[in-house]
């Protein structure tokens, strides 16, 4: 009989009423800096702009927590000190790190987890280090302790407690900021050559698990039949990340952990063929989609040989209509259903078992979500790029 999911919400937490807006605290370990610091955390930071634009009364709270003790209890006295302060309706906390500074609970608690507080920090030998399996016991003591938690992947319920309810709601896009543009207008404002053949890299190369050696390799073999330049995408602007999404032939995508990375999606709204190993949510993403490339294995050969394939076809690929789901403003709505389902059960109860064609779009929101949600199979048992 498979595992059953145990209630967890708190009767003493009733819904706002319908005049004033829910009011959250968003806990984060990582914000993105004003003094231009390579940083891949702008999603947090717009997923917090496009829920106020929502209606959402949200503060936010960063603090550093830099793999401190220290930082965690400032952070932990500080959280408290903010939830007494004001009357909010729930702690928001990204990653399960961030969820301990609201703990023990004193509202209702959702937790978004992103890949490596999951799965660990991994070593530049390619193995989970002592910290990795700390941060993946905490998160995942956290999550049993969470009212709901958001997952970027579906795939990552098999590292979580079957009694914790999970939505799965992937990180969403800008499609303002991230659309197509055409190649050589792009490659003119980067200053790069129009005639070369470019592949990119999205990451910081020195992060194990991000594996640019692999990505290096197989560029390398490509170059023995096809002259092709490897773009490395890291320590650039944000606002340039779309010119060089648009510049290049492909990006190259090699990591060995990942939730529902960021750089896949963007280059898909972006039309940029995706050439990747199999690796969290990608092979969804880039199921059907036309110019794209899911590797069989992470053998170099095996990637370069995809490259190739992409390279010699050219022309962009199929990607924005692949993903027009994870445009923010949906995935926000989402969101605000996992708070109000959170703050009020009885609205979860009242939603019919079919949608109904004239039900507010709020009300087959929150449907798709508890359809959404299921057991997961019983398993024994941070990095801010991997979301």
């Amino acid at each position: 009989m498979p595992p059953q999911h145990v209630p967890t919400d708190l009767g003493s937490s009733p819904a706002p009423p319908p005049s004033r807006a829910i009011r959250v605290l968003m806990i984060t370990s990582e914000w993105p800096t004003p003094d231009g610091a390579p940083r891949t955390t702008n999603f947090i930071k717009r997923q917090a702009d496009y829920l106020r634009a929502a209606g959402v009364d949200l503060d936010v709270f960063h603090f550093k927590a830099e793999r401190s003790p220290w930082n965690y209890l400032k952070g932990w006295v500080e959280a408290r000190r903010r939830m007494t302060r004001r009357d909010y309706d729930l702690v928001h906390a990204q990653w399960g790190q961030s969820g301990l500074l609201a703990l023990p609970k004193r509202m209702p608690l959702v937790v978004t987890l992103r890949g490596a507080d999951v799965g660990g920090i991994v070593g530049p030998d390619l193995k989970i280090t002592p910290a990795g399996r700390l941060l993946a016991f905490i998160t995942r003591s956290v999550a049993r302790a969470a009212d709901r938690v958001i997952l970027v992947s579906a795939h990552m319920r098999a590292s979580l407690h079957p009694s914790v309810r999970t939505h799965v709601i992937p990180t969403g896009l800008d499609f303002d900021l991230f659309r197509p543009i055409p190649r050589d207008e792009a490659r003119q404002r980067l200053g790069l050559a129009k005639e070369k053949r470019l592949a990119l890299f999205v990451g910081r190369p020195t992060a194990p698990w991000k594996r640019f050696p692999l990505a290096r390799q197989a560029v390398d073999i490509v170059n023995r039949e096809l002259p092709c330049e490897l773009i490395v995408g890291w320590g650039i602007p944000y606002a340039e990340v779309p010119l060089y999404l648009n510049a290049c032939d492909a990006l190259i995508f090699t990591s060995m952990q990942e939730g529902s990375p960021n750089a896949v999606k963007e280059a898909l709204a972006c039309n940029l063929p995706v050439v990747s190993v199999p690796v969290g949510d990608v092979a969804e993403r880039l199921r059907d989609v036309e110019g794209c490339e899911l590797c069989a294995d992470d053998r170099p050969e095996t990637i370069a040989a995809a490259l190739k394939r992409v390279l010699r076809r050219g022309g962009r690929s199929g990607g924005r209509e692949a993903v027009k789901h994870l445009d923010e403003h949906l995935t926000t709505q989402k969101v605000i259903a996992v708070y109000r389902s959170v703050l009020d059960p009885s609205r979860r109860a009242a939603v019919p078992t079919q949608p109904r064609h004239d039900a507010p779009v709020e009300a087959r929101l929150e449907l798709a979500l508890t359809d959404a949600e299921h057991p997961h199979p019983h398993l024994e048992g941070q990095d801010p790029e991997q979301t």
